[in-house]
């Protein structure tokens, strides 16, 4: 088995870190083992105090990259949780890093408000953040995303399943 990337795309509160985290679970049950790239938790170290300006996001971007590259190139399995909400950090992800998945996780803003338990939107509404993808900046769907998952539909387990079974059909993990 060669070693991969699944990057987890879409609007803060779509589900991300959840099925990261699920995902995480599924594959270690098989054998698998894997490291998730949060974007929440690296920003800890990373940035403390995030501007989340275009510079800023640009730069934290390549790192996550870079990062996601090196583990990969080193044999370790790599599930990234992070919005990218510019296409193009998703594809210099696709360019840098072999065997990269792009799941997308589709959900539409209003059910992303109701999950909110960071208070991004509501922040968002009372004039505290003002580059929030998907309010004030634009996110960037996918053009080519290996999987689209609608999480206002789907489950997480539901999603996770969807996940693995992509990754057999494609004899990236074994069945």
């Amino acid at each position: 088995m060669k070693s991969f990337c699944i990057w987890l795309t879409g609007l803060p509160a779509s589900g991300k870190s959840t099925i990261a985290s699920l995902l995480k679970q599924a594959l270690q049950k098989m054998g698998i083992t894997v490291q998730v790239l949060d974007s929440d938790e690296l920003r800890k170290v990373l940035t403390p105090k995030p501007t989340y300006s275009l510079e800023e996001r640009d730069w934290f971007y390549s790192v996550l990259v870079y990062i996601a590259k090196l583990l990969v190139d080193n044999g370790v399995n790599v599930i990234i949780a992070a919005t990218g909400n510019k296409r193009r950090y998703r594809d210099e992800a696709r360019y840098q890093i072999k065997n990269f998945i792009e799941v997308y996780l589709k959900c539409d803003i209003e059910t992303c408000m109701k999950r909110d338990k960071k208070g991004i939107y509501e922040a968002a509404k009372k004039g505290l953040a003002s580059t929030v993808p998907g309010l004030q900046d634009p996110y960037e769907e996918p053009d080519n995303a290996e999987l689209m998952l609608e999480t206002n539909k789907l489950s997480p387990n539901q999603c996770v399943e969807h996940i693995i079974n992509y990754l057999m059909t494609r004899d990236i993990i074994d069945s």
